[in-house]
């Protein structure tokens, strides 16, 4: 979205948009504003409703349809709306230009302001409080709505999610962006929910139907259509924004304990533990769509906990279900970026009773920072055609829980005409316009190709014509630096499906001016299935060759980014002690609808010490091993259901972390074939689960443990994942150092406790700082059998050591362990903890404690 802001444009193109503008001024008289009042609640037409420009004495009414029309002036760009026994409303428009705004007006005893809801003085007691009364038995009749309780249950889902630049200012028109870019003035429109001007830059639809079925339980989602135009195609690694935004934005279900929303958890105001947490008020009764139901708000005990303030409209008869409800965030919400949140769902009765979801519509207006230009993102999700009878068993022979049509991202107009609810609204449609405006302008081309850099770490080598074959990058590791190689230059790159939907090259070449040494990779995959991009799109089923010349530490196999990073090269301990490591290997990888995924490695490994790092025999010789060679077979095993990835240029990326991980892998290596060495035998084991703790946030839980079963010198035997970098990183320990405990049998526990504010945001002096508290304990527990001892056993090599003093260990009968004590969204983005190392003090050159720091980006 900021690719639309670029620097260059040339006077004459000025001048012409200029003068187009001032041939529309000149035409203002002629042009008109029209549209539909409804009732915000029953979506009823408003007869007799007054619209004017107030304080100008002009204005209309509309009919008894609920339409009006009046001709708009210039420089008038508020018109209001009243109605006896509804609220007034003032919208904001482009005035000068012929355009459509339906209005709603809200009954003047349903106010959303929090004010309303939350009395700034009172007594609130949930002892014999009738709104407490009532939401218990919603709350105990909410599993009567419950679709999963029939048999079969189908219907039709669709979709819309628009992002615009959010309240744009008339007067700033000529300035600024709107001088070099003219066109975006033709792209505004105004809003009617949020009474602002925005200009759409991004839409993507999808048309679906879930199906599901009880027994065998099975259920999909048969993608029918998918749709997108905007800014997001500028970017080709896949539907990253539209992936995002629905992650994001998801669905929400108010009957579920937890609504899913911006990546975190927040109360439902139904949930089983509600009551406890929100404080309710009866304020009336009303008509919702000719249904009398008892209007109830709701709000927060702290406003800064992630829960809603707002509205339900419950029926008032014995089944206590919910009309219609809407939902806001507080206004001192310790949420990050997000100004403004309205969610409006609304239920309708089946002919056999049932009730259902019929709309679920959101609107969040997002800024980074107050200076610079908001972001509005409009989530429209409709549903319809709703059926309880069999499903055909051939739709869950289908693999995969989603399902795509073949031709989904192919539909032409006619299919989106039928399927959807409500049209498109003009600037909208016109968005491949709005594009192509924006790809003529001068010096366009080279933004986009700094933005992409900048974003996707990447550069590409095509244009919009001819689609990029190959990509430099990533950009972050041009430059780098260790003890071995000193300064460090790099130049990588790939290809990408342009230049063959099935066949991927990618590789990169270095050289370090210390030790005046080239390194290289060159890596050949080949994809069974076509991809659109990457290799790496899921689901993965591919044969892959590499061949790796590099210099390595052994803690580099732990990082979840590339290890010439150049942020994770700054090391927060001594790290002298690498290999040249040189790779032969041959894998297969694929992975299932299911979440369970396969990975076959063969390897033939040369290691050669290097720095500080010495390979020295346990006889009375001391004999000097120059390298040692493996040939190696591994096998790896992973499950994690639901599991949902994006696919950036450098790495796949999961797009949250709740959904469980087992793997189960093991490692054989064969001596005597291809100069192996040794025969071994390694397995490991691991579990993760992260468990959401309602409004007390969260916890991830890393379980680990693996063994190796033969007799092996200290490189083959079980090293803890280290971070040896200043940067933290997921599922290693802060302050072991390089290679500090060498095992042959381990289990590990990792513990990692957010509490998303629920302690900050009550301290007076800090809470309106949003910072945010998270706490970690990690343990090891290993164990050197004496076959693998060299201290008591031969034909071993001895533990490395610096300065003469040994700088490996068997672990004693204690664990390892350390904790942190951190705090992050500090500026809303820097994270920063302090890590304690709790035993094993004793041991040379090790830091008792530290600081950690990384940079993210948190709602």
């Amino acid at each position: 979205m900021h690719s639309i802001y670029f620097e260059y444009m040339k006077q004459r193109y000025i001048r012409l948009v200029f003068g187009l503008i001032l041939f529309v001024a000149s035409i203002t008289a002629s042009a008109q504003l029209s549209g539909i009042v409804r009732d915000s609640l029953t979506n009823e037409p408003l007869p007799y409703a007054s619209v004017s420009y107030e304080g100008k004495g002009v204005g209309s009414i509309s009919d008894v349809n609920g339409a009006y029309r009046i001709t708009t002036r210039k420089g008038w760009n508020q018109v209001t709306f009243t109605a006896v026994g509804y609220t007034k409303k003032t919208v904001n428009f482009l005035p000068g230009i012929t355009q459509k705004l339906n209005v709603r007006l809200q009954p003047s005893d349903v106010r959303l302001q929090e004010i309303i809801v939350r009395p700034k003085k009172e007594k609130y007691s949930r002892k014999n409080n009738p709104a407490v009364e009532l939401m218990r038995k919603v709350i105990a009749h909410k599993s009567n709505q419950r679709l999963e309780d029939n048999d079969f249950y189908q219907y039709d889902k669709y979709q819309k999610m628009t992002t615009s630049l959010n309240d744009v200012k008339p007067e700033d028109f000529g300035k600024g962006i709107y001088k070099k870019m003219p066109f975006l003035v033709n792209q505004v429109e105004p809003c009617v929910e949020t009474n602002k001007l925005i200009i759409p830059i991004s839409v993507q639809e999808i048309a679906s139907q879930k199906v599901f079925r009880k027994n065998p339980k099975d259920e999909k989602t048969l993608i029918k259509g998918m749709n997108s135009s905007g800014i997001d195609q500028l970017f080709s690694t896949g539907d990253i924004m539209g992936t995002v935004l629905n992650d994001v934005f998801a669905d929400i279900n108010i009957y579920d304990n937890d609504i899913r929303l911006l990546q975190s958890r927040f109360m439902s105001p139904i949930s089983n533990s509600a009551i406890s947490f929100y404080k309710y008020y009866i304020m009336d009764t009303v008509y919702v769509n000719k249904d009398r139901c008892i209007h109830l708000t709701f709000v927060p005990n702290n406003s800064q906990d992630f829960g809603f303030t707002g509205h339900l409209y419950i029926l008032n008869d014995s089944s206590y279900t919910v009309k219609k409800c809407t939902m806001n965030l507080p206004k001192k919400t310790g949420v990050n970026f997000v100004q403004n949140l309205d969610i409006i769902q609304s239920y309708e009765k089946l002919p056999d009773g049932e009730w259902v979801l019929k709309d679920d519509d959101m609107i969040v207006e997002l800024y980074l920072m107050k200076q610079l230009q908001g972001i509005q993102v409009r989530r429209t999700t409709k549903y319809s055609n709703y059926s309880f009878k069999e499903v055909s068993p051939q739709l869950f022979r289908l693999k995969g829980s989603t399902v795509k049509d073949v031709d989904a991202m192919m539909k032409g107009n006619d299919f989106w005409n039928q399927v959807r609810p409500v049209p498109l609204t003009d600037k909208e449609n016109g968005m491949d316009s709005f594009l192509t405006q924006l790809e003529q302008m001068p010096g366009f081309k080279y933004t986009i190709i700094v933005l992409k850099a900048l974003i996707e770490n990447f550069v590409e080598t095509g244009s919009k014509e001819h689609p990029s074959k190959f990509d430099f990058g990533p950009m972050n590791t041009v430059i780098g630096s260790n003890f071995i190689d000193g300064l460090r230059l790099r130049l990588s790159g790939q290809t990408t499906a342009k230049f063959n939907p099935n066949l991927f090259l990618s590789g990169y070449y270095a050289y370090g001016f210390k030790d005046n040494r080239s390194k290289y990779k060159a890596t050949v995959e080949y994809t069974f299935d076509k991809k659109e991009y990457l290799p790496r799109e899921f689901p993965k089923n591919s044969i892959s060759a590499s061949y790796l010349y590099d210099v390595m530490s052994p803690m580099d196999k732990f990082l979840k980014t590339d290890k010439d990073n150049v942020f994770v090269g700054l090391k927060a301990t001594t790290v002298d002690q690498m290999s040249y490591i040189r790779d032969v290997s041959l894998k297969y990888e694929r992975e299932t609808n299911s979440g369970f995924s396969i990975e076959m490695d063969v390897k033939n490994r040369n290691d050669q010490p290097a720095g500080n790092l010495f390979y020295i025999k346990n006889d009375d010789a001391k004999t000097m091993i120059h390298d040692i060679t493996t040939t190696e077979t591994s096998l790896l095993l992973r499950f994690a259901p639901g599991e949902t990835y994006i696919n950036t240029k450098q790495r796949r990326l999961p797009i949250n972390f709740d959904a469980p991980i087992f793997t189960l892998s093991h490692t054989m290596g064969i001596k005597d074939v291809i100069g192996g060495d040794y025969t071994f035998n390694m397995t490991e084991i691991g579990l993760y689960k992260r468990f959401w703790l309602s409004s007390w946030g969260r916890l991830d839980a890393f379980v680990k443990a693996g063994k190796q079963w033969d007799k092996v010198p200290f490189p083959l035997l079980i090293m803890p994942a280290a971070n040896l970098s200043y940067i933290t990183q997921r599922e290693t320990f802060s302050l072991i150092n390089n290679m500090e405990f060498l095992n042959d049998q381990y289990a590990s526990l990792d513990l990692t406790y957010d509490m998303n504010g629920k302690i900050l945001n009550r301290v007076p002096l800090i809470k309106g700082l949003k910072w945010r508290e998270i706490f970690k304990f990690k343990a090891l527990y290993g164990s050197l059998s004496d076959k693998n001892n060299p201290d008591k056993s031969g034909d071993l090599f001895l533990f490395p050591t610096r300065n003469g003093q040994t700088t490996s260990f068997a672990m004693g009968k204690r664990p390892y362990m350390e904790f942190s004590v951190g705090v992050y969204n500090i500026f809303k983005i820097i994270n920063i903890e302090y890590v304690r190392r709790l035993n094993y003090l004793d041991h040379p050159g090790i830091n008792k404690d530290g600081i950690r720091m990384a940079m993210l980006l948190n709602f």
